[in-house]
């Protein structure tokens, strides 16, 4: 297609996914006129399996809602911001104890009325393969079209780096065995929260014997789809982001890595036995109906018939009928630190900004926060304004800070956490690290609140 001309007040937004249509609602909020492209369903990818904007590929949670956790921090500077889509992720929640988990249809089709219905904002359906040459964000995603790759790359001058991220698999609610499986959050967290989650409780003979079938299960070959962006060709080998493991290759560490990881029993006692299981499958739900539920930590690449065989060893899940596969997809990102400025500019050319999983962050929340920072910022920029980057005393700030300055030689995506924030000092160096987490995140609020509201 052609290179698009951009207005003088208008933002073009490549992606219509969490960080494109937050980045589009902040730039329209701000005065900018926007035109929002979107290239599915007239292409696409290997993972969506719709047209939908804003559409959830792997889990239908944003995160947890505590505030002495990364990505709850996180949540809540985005709801002080005044966030779109976490308005609308709340507006969708299904239960999920102290997680955002949502509704994945209900969720889209909001995102897509209140993008729609903006008088500033325009949509079009088309793959955009070169990069506009007014003010643009690019904000495309893991699954970036192999055009649009090639063009970021000539002119970032960077190759692209990549790795293969997972999607768990998703269950029909009513064929699940209630006779073993049993409704519990960690410790009970919470009246409301009993019944949010789906326990398959384990003994040592059944973990021992799905952990054996697990690894000795047969996978999908990888495809090498990835290409080398600045000769063209194919490109062997595969990259695994460990903080999304295919199950398969966590348990091939050792029997004990899943009972440690997203198998723990602890905080989950059986009602049955009175103690902890000694491993336990959680279920999250999919929908508000509570008819799908999700296998919680199991992405995985095994073969459709494998994830029958293997997945109906788990107590409860015997007779279970999948109504989707996990599976492998693409992801792809910039080294941020050697491209973006702290707003999400890049380095050489100013009208141009990234957001969402391009940028380096992790995570849903981590999507949405960059593209509400990049459509701000494109919009201040287009009006003369000083551009919107809060305090590092802020997830926000803090997360931005280590994208674009972190060493760029062993860079890697990262998720909100309290490791990134700035150390509180005390004077009794013996306090919880939880308490320590309580007050960075007091501390956070207080001064994400301050800087908005004199921001504004």
């Amino acid at each position: 297609m052609e290179i698009l001309k951009a207005q003088n007040e208008q933002v073009s937004i490549i992606g219509g996914g969490l960080a494109g249509c937050e980045a589009a609602w902040q730039a329209a909020q701000q005065g900018a006129f926007v035109t929002l492209y979107e290239m599915r369903p007239v292409k696409m990818t290997g993972a969506h399996t719709t047209g939908n904007l804003a559409e959830l590929v792997c889990s239908n949670s944003l995160g947890t809602l505590l505030h002495d956790r990364g990505t709850g921090l996180l949540i809540e500077e985005l709801r002080i911001c005044g966030s779109l889509l976490i308005q609308l992720a709340i507006e969708s929640r299904v239960p999920a104890g102290s997680a955002l988990a949502v509704d994945r249809d209900k969720f889209s089709a909001t995102v897509l009325a209140a993008i729609s219905q903006h008088p500033r904002i325009k949509i079009i359906r088309q793959e955009v393969t070169q990069i506009p040459d007014g003010m643009t964000i690019i904000s495309s995603g893991p699954l970036t079209s192999d055009d649009l790759a090639v063009n970021i790359a000539q002119l970032t001058g960077k190759d692209r780096l990549f790795f293969y991220d997972a999607v768990a698999p998703i269950v029909s609610g009513e064929t699940i065995d209630m006779e073993k499986a049993f409704s519990a959050s960690r410790y009970g967290r919470g009246e409301e929260d009993e019944g949010d989650y789906l326990n398959c409780p384990l003994n040592k003979e059944q973990y021992s014997s799905f952990i054996n079938e697990l690894i000795r299960a047969e996978h999908i070959e990888l495809k090498d789809f990835e290409y080398d962006i600045q000769h063209g060709v194919k490109a062997g080998g595969s990259v695994f982001f460990e903080r999304c493991l295919p199950v398969e290759q966590l348990a091939g560490r050792g029997e004990k890595a899943l009972a440690f990881g997203p198998m723990r029993p602890t905080g989950l006692t059986d009602p049955r036995t009175g103690r902890w299981p000694h491993a336990i499958v959680q279920l999250r739900h999919e929908d508000t109906k509570g008819d799908l539920y999700n296998l919680v930590g199991f992405q995985t690449n095994l073969t459709y018939p494998e994830q029958e065989r293997v997945f109906h060893l788990i107590p409860g899940l015997e007779k279970a009928l999948f109504v989707r596969y996990g599976q492998m997809h693409r992801n792809t990102f910039l080294c941020a630190p050697e491209i973006l400025q702290p707003s999400l500019q890049m380095n050489t050319r100013h009208n141009l900004l990234f957001a969402g999983q391009l940028t380096g962050v992790e995570g849903y929340a981590g999507n949405i926060a960059t593209g509400l920072l990049a459509g701000i910022n494109a919009a201040r920029i287009l009006a003369d304004k000083p551009v919107f980057i809060p305090p590092t005393e802020t997830m926000l700030g803090s997360l931005i800070r280590y994208i674009t300055s972190a060493n760029a030689d062993h860079f890697q995506p990262m998720k909100a956490n309290f490791g990134l924030l700035p150390e509180i000092q005390v004077a009794n160096k013996r306090v919880p690290k939880r308490q320590k987490y309580q007050w960075k995140a007091e501390r956070a609020t207080k001064a994400m609140q301050e800087y908005w509201n004199a921001w504004k």
